[in-house]
């Protein structure tokens, strides 16, 4: 909630201007304008010019969902263990650091897009931005106390059941929205997005039930999530065959992130953003270059695994090191940690003097 407040006043501000503005010859590769701050010129009649059938106001309100989820994913990562003060001050700076240029490198007029690298609604923007973040703050934060001792587990699984069924109805608007109308795009996205974590949980399962012996729900939710990551980038550009494809594909690989890459690498990752989010996100991106189909969509012409690839670097590349910066910034300044009694206590009652019951 907090970072939905935060983010959504500084899309307001600056952010939406820096993601989708127009900056000078020598910067507009990396980041936008300041032209349309606290939306100056946008009016009832205006439209950006990537969707000049909509009203401009929907275009602003739609682009703000993408970036208000992606700080909202990077607090999985270091969940139960940093100021609120500092999770505050990290939703800001991060929003105008690194989201706001690594979008408008993508989809608002820089490099990325001008590359022709394919990223449909979000996987290397929202995603793989996210996972590389998520996996910087855990690094800098540090383990939870009692992590790999104590059991973590989640407490309700039904809780769980119930985010990801809203979830997987709120990634159909983000991916069909995405084709900005309703039409065969829409309508082929739509689809991939639902057969694509489907296959996602099959190859989830497969693979948990084979090395565990047991098929576990929280194994089956976290596989829809993967293949609903996994198919994002890709989901207007390919058709089901590579839908399929991709989901089963990008099952097995998130349960090696999440449950062997995390724990061989030792970093505490509390809800796997990168494991999930991250690694995903990076498989599907990388396999819509393999699967783009200009039969249905023509913009897939000249997709290649190259291009993803490049451009995969060049987001992670910012995120990393621009989300350090704001560690830092955040470290010395408001300080980044909670103290081991508080953590131990719950940041709930601690830092806010509330308690779930």
């Amino acid at each position: 909630t907090a970072a939905m407040a935060i983010v959504t006043v500084l899309w307001f501000v600056a952010g939406y201007t820096l993601s989708f503005g127009t900056s000078g010859a020598a910067t507009n590769g990396f980041i936008g304008g300041v032209q349309a701050l606290f939306l100056n010129g946008v009016g009832v009649k205006t439209a950006h010019a990537l969707t000049p059938g909509l009203p401009e106001f929907l275009w602003i309100g739609y682009q703000l969902t993408f970036a208000i989820i992606t700080p909202a994913l990077i607090a999985g990562a270091f969940a139960e263990r940093i100021k609120f003060s500092a999770s505050v001050l990290f939703f800001t700076l991060w929003h105008l650091i690194v989201y706001a240029p690594i979008c408008h490198q993508v989809w608002g007029g820089g490099w990325m897009g001008e590359l022709g690298v394919l990223d449909f609604a979000g996987g290397a923007v929202v995603h793989v931005n996210a996972g590389v973040a998520g996996l910087v703050c855990a690094i800098v934060l540090g383990p939870r106390h009692g992590w790999g001792r104590d059991n973590m587990a989640p407490h309700n699984l039904a809780f769980t059941a119930i985010g990801t069924g809203l979830l997987f109805v709120g990634w159909m608007g983000f991916n069909g929205g995405s084709a900005a109308g309703a039409n065969e795009i829409a309508a082929v996205a739509v689809f991939n997005t639902l057969l694509a974590p489907a296959a996602a949980a099959v190859g989830w399962i497969a693979v948990e039930w084979t090395l565990k012996k047991k098929p576990t729900l929280l194994g089956l939710l976290t596989g829809v999530v993967a293949g609903l990551v996994a198919i994002t980038p890709a989901a207007g550009f390919v058709d089901p065959r590579g839908a399929f494809l991709i989901g089963l594909i990008s099952g097995p690989v998130a349960y090696v992130g999440a449950v062997w890459l995390k724990h061989k690498l030792k970093y505490d990752d509390s809800l796997d953003a990168f494991g999930v989010h991250g690694i995903a996100g990076i498989a599907g991106a990388l396999l819509t270059g393999v699967f783009a189909n200009a039969a249905i969509n023509p913009l897939a012409e000249g997709a290649t695994v190259w291009k993803q690839a490049v451009g995969l670097g060049g987001a992670m590349l910012w995120s990393a090191v621009g989300t350090f910066v704001v560690l830092m910034i955040c470290k010395y300044t408001v300080g980044l940690r909670v103290e081991k009694e508080a953590e131990i206590e719950g940041l709930d009652y601690s830092q806010h003097g509330e308690a779930m019951h």
